[in-house]
């Protein structure tokens, strides 16, 4: 899953967080743990990497991060609430200083007429409070969403710690 462009993009991550002396933990479901294989290819992210929830089923993210199950019945699994949840429920569990958190359907199967293959929700969040979701929709198969999407959980994190 790891390239060039995804291995430099974490060192920048890696770099900017170094350079406020913050930590950083992931939130994972479509990627199982993609982002944090990307960051931790980066020497030294011991620095600033925390770790990484891999909670695939909504029973994970309910029992490890406190996701409400109401929530996932009434937004699904793949959703700004369901995402946002998942950051909150991270940072209160470990403590880091960012959470990114993300949920989507990577296919082939899963998708709907209202959330089609490659729908992707992330959500960035500090721990003093500043958070922001976006919805993404990725082409490509399964490999290419997921792919996509650790670059755009990384880059979305890198512009919130550039700002």
């Amino acid at each position: 899953m790891n390239d060039e462009a995804l291995i430099g993009l974490a060192g920048e991550v890696g770099a900017a967080l170094g350079k406020r002396g913050d930590t950083l933990i992931t939130a994972e479901s479509c990627t199982g743990g993609g982002i944090a294989e990307t960051l931790t290819a980066i020497a030294g992210a011991s620095a600033w990497f925390e770790a990484a929830f891999v909670t695939y089923s909504n029973h994970a993210k309910t029992e490890l991060l406190g996701v409400a199950p109401e929530v996932l019945v009434r937004c699904g699994a793949v959703s700004e609430e369901t995402v946002a949840a998942m950051a909150r429920g991270a940072l209160a569990r470990l403590g880091a200083d960012w959470a990114i958190a993300i949920s989507g359907i990577a296919g082939p199967a899963g998708g709907s007429a209202d959330k089609p293959v490659g729908t992707v929700w992330i959500h960035w969040s500090a721990a003093h409070g500043q958070g922001c979701s976006r919805c993404f929709h990725f082409e490509g198969d399964r490999a290419a969403v997921r792919r996509q999407s650790i670059e755009a959980a990384l880059r979305g994190l890198l512009d919130a710690l550039r700002s």
